[in-house]
């Protein structure tokens, strides 16, 4: 039996070489590796700034309180997510407010979204799902009409495009993620991209303390007073991480076609099974290939998932409706049904592994366990 592990990085030596730079400089705190990975992001996302912290869960809550989100406002998101995206806006002490997604993608349906929108709605966080995009040009024509916001949760589209457009362009503010698990990862990590330097200024204060000046900044010449212009959080990305993540972007497009190859061999494996479906893959988009998910029957899914991993293989859910979580359900009242097309796919959902390294004979005994489980 072999063994395929659900995800493994793409970490380099020239990574690792980055990474011991830093180790033997005198700033492992935020600092010019940081400045540079900043740079180079916001170069790849063709946005004019970039803004590293320590996760997309800080990015999020960062971009909700950059545009004062806070007690007695309403953010519609999607409820086939990570719980990240709704905890950010709760946070906030702002309410989440969900709209369904379309069942064929997964995406939340840009109509839902407006008719979700009430006078309480400060903004709209739209997330990008599995590698594609929501229809952003959609989104900003209903954000506009209704002189709204839109924060875009854009940790699975990284390397994206739809219509033309990449994450953050149409978007106010965009958040990323370097988690483990990521096409770019340093373990953790995550930022934001903006369109003007006002905006990316209080990020990166708000993103360690709210001062004036940071550790670098106040000892790479004559020492610096810094200020505490206004009340801000600990989410300032370091160094290390900076040094990780600095180099991936050149490979980056490297991997996405390696993991493209990849996942026509699994459209292929799978195509004349009739008791497996895939999300569709929309026209006019550029897939950015972060997870490989099938629909199976949703009665029988927890038990295609533990015969999966008895052969060898890892697997994961994403997601589970998170309207359907306790704390959403105890808070909100939530019940079956509220989101149906949610709903139907947290429930039938198998995360495949997924991942630049994977060889051909590893896809391969994947898509023969697989399919000789899933028979019903």
């Amino acid at each position: 039996m072999q063994k395929i592990e659900f995800f493994k990085h793409n970490l380099s030596q020239e990574d690792k070489e980055e990474c011991l730079k830093v180790l033997d400089s005198v700033f492992l705190t935020t600092g010019a590796s940081v400045k540079d990975f900043e740079n180079k992001l916001a170069k790849y996302m063709e946005m004019p700034f970039a803004v590293g912290v320590t996760s997309c869960t800080a990015a999020l809550f960062l971009a909700l309180k950059y545009l004062e989100v806070g007690e007695g406002d309403e953010v519609i998101t999607s409820p086939m997510s990570f719980i990240a995206s709704a905890n950010s806006i709760e946070f906030c002490n702002a309410k989440p407010v969900f709209a369904d997604v379309n069942p064929q993608t997964g995406i939340i349906d840009a109509e839902a979204v407006e008719k979700a929108i009430t006078k309480k709605t400060k903004a709209i966080m739209p997330v990008h799902l599995y590698g594609q995009m929501c229809d952003m040009k959609q989104l900003r024509s209903i954000a506009d009409k209704n002189n709204l916001n839109i924060i875009e949760d854009a940790c699975h589209n990284l390397e994206g495009r739809r219509d033309g457009y990449k994450s953050g362009q149409l978007g106010d503010l965009a958040c990323y993620s370097f988690y483990a698990t990521k096409n770019l990862t340093s373990g953790e990590g995550g930022a934001i991209t903006c369109h003007n330097k006002e905006t990316a200024d209080w990020l990166a204060k708000a993103r360690l303390h709210g001062m004036s000046k940071s550790a670098a900044d106040r000892y790479t010449s004559n020492y610096q007073h810094y200020d505490m212009e206004f009340l801000g959080y600990k989410f300032n990305m370091s160094n290390i991480e900076a040094a990780l993540l600095v180099h991936q972007l050149d490979r980056i497009e490297f991997y996405l076609q390696k993991k493209e190859r990849i996942a026509k061999m699994y459209d292929e494996g799978f195509l004349n099974n009739p008791f497996i479906s895939k999300p569709d893959v929309l026209d006019n988009t550029k897939h950015a290939r972060l997870l490989y998910t099938i629909w199976v029957n949703p009665s029988k899914r927890d038990e295609y998932l533990h015969k999966i991993q008895e052969k060898g293989i890892g697997v994961a859910v994403n997601f589970r409706a998170i309207h359907l979580m306790s704390y959403y359900k105890n808070k909100y009242g939530f019940k079956s049904s509220d989101f149906p097309n949610s709903e139907k796919i947290g429930d039938s959902t198998i995360t495949l592994p997924f991942y630049a390294a994977l060889g051909d004979s590893e896809v391969e005994y994947v898509i023969e366990e697989v399919n000789e489980i899933v028979k019903s």
